[in-house]
């Protein structure tokens, strides 16, 4: 049994310390065990945006897994001197639980964005994957809450992909947390619009060395005035530092 509580903290946000592999067969025993995991993206606009919201703090802090998405995070964990060594991106994460379940036959429910772009990333799934069993899927823009969580759990579904933009699907996750019977639940963003084939990832090459927030900043430069939020974390980062060395 592989259970994870090492965590590093990077301006309070908490970040689990573990490899992809270390993530994958910790997941595997949470179905097989029947526990009920979240796992979050962790990235710097979304500390930032922790940093005014001690309820999001919270949130990202009571995560089972905060998997290090942004190159961000790596780089604010080496000006610290902590452990967290590689990124292990949100899309990735999903594309792994989908691995997952194609070899344990694990149950998929696929929650939000629109339904056309829903009913591509569907489809490619099953193209890509011909033993994975998505059980079921309803788009974002279903008013009622009560329907949505009776037919998750009328599926059987295990592992939960929920993509309604960050922070409200981790919101949301919470809040019904106890009234869904899936094991994992993954916030991701927008992973249906690049699995539907609507947004193109950057080069694998670029992916390695962590530079597809460069790869969209060209691709949308109006990106740019997200983008200047990696500076004033890593601004951040350094004042934090400064006062330790301080003390």
């Amino acid at each position: 049994m592989v259970i994870f509580l090492n965590k590093e903290f990077i301006l309070d946000a908490a970040v689990t310390l573990c490899s992809k592999n270390e993530l994958k067969d910790s997941i595997i025993d949470d179905i097989k065990l029947k526990r009920k995991s979240t796992i979050i993206a962790i990235n710097p606009e979304k500390i930032l945006k922790a940093r005014k919201s001690k309820k999001l703090l919270n949130l990202l802090n009571e995560a089972t897994y905060q998997i290090p998405d942004g190159i961000g995070v790596v780089i604010g964990s080496k000006l610290k001197k902590g452990q967290v060594k590689e990124r292990i991106t949100g899309i990735d994460t999903m594309l792994m639980l989908c691995d997952i379940a194609c070899e344990n036959d694990f149950r998929i429910f696929m929650y939000g964005s629109k339904e056309d772009t829903l009913n591509l990333a569907v489809n490619n799934l099953k193209k890509k994957y011909s033993k994975i069993n998505i059980v079921g899927y309803i788009n974002g823009y279903e008013k009622d809450e009560t329907k949505v969580i009776e037919t998750i759990n009328k599926s059987g579904a295990q592992i939960l992909f929920v993509a309604l933009g960050s922070p409200k699907q981790e919101f949301w996750i919470k809040e019904n947390f106890n009234k869904l019977n899936v094991n994992i639940f993954q916030g991701v963003g927008g992973s249906f619009d690049v699995i539907s084939g609507n947004i193109k990832r950057a080069p694998a090459w670029m992916q390695r060395y962590g530079l597809e927030w460069f790869y969209r900043l060209v691709k949308e430069p109006k990106r740019i005035f997200r983008q200047v939020k990696l500076f004033k974390f890593i601004i951040l980062l350094f004042m934090e530092r400064g006062k330790k060395n301080e003390n």
